[in-house]
């Protein structure tokens, strides 16, 4: 896997995607999970680095549809992030976006438009918030416009398919320079 890990070399990837309700009563693969997990500390200084392993793997996670690992692992990184900073509303949209991929996989379709929307929201909180330089930062590094223009594209569409799921590497590759 190319998502370094600070502490033991790189990260393994979960050994399924759990998707609730269709992996025939196997649980998801936690033990995977709590290694990304284990990176994260009890709370970010001021920021989330953009470079945190935990974060970029959360991320990867994302975009190769293990859509429900990115939330767990995504959501450790936002219950670190410093209260009522920038990064935890970038993060919420992310978590957001997970879980509407997760819900195209699963074909609820409206579940998954309205999980973009929150994302679509978050974003609009997001550009309303003063920025504060902080340089390495999740929010400062991020490519929000791309991302933004990508769930209104999303939106705009008369109906959702299960081949609609946002990568965020993709936007984060073409734009963010890591």
């Amino acid at each position: 896997m190319n998502v370094p890990s600070d502490a033991s070399g790189p990260l393994p990837w979960p050994r399924w995607a759990y998707v609730p309700g269709e992996t025939d009563g196997v649980d998801a693969d936690y033990e995977t999970l709590d290694l990304a997990k284990a990176l994260v500390p009890p709370a970010f200084r001021g920021y989330v680095p953009a470079r945190h392993p935990a974060l970029r793997y959360g991320l990867a996670l994302n975009d190769r549809g293990y859509f429900w690992e990115s939330q767990e692992v995504l959501e450790a990184v936002w219950a670190a992030a410093p209260q009522g900073g920038r990064e935890r509303i970038l993060l919420r949209a992310c978590i957001h976006i997970a879980n509407a991929n997760l819900r195209l996989r699963m074909q609820r379709l409206h579940s998954a438009a309205r999980l973009f929307g929150d994302a679509q929201a978050e974003l609009r909180a997001l550009n309303s918030r003063k920025a504060a330089a902080r340089g390495d930062g999740f929010v400062e590094s991020f490519p929000i416009p791309a991302l933004t223009a990508l769930l209104q594209a999303k939106l705009g569409r008369p109906q959702l398919s299960k081949a609609d799921w946002i990568t965020l590497g993709a936007i984060v590759r073409s734009q963010w320079v890591p």
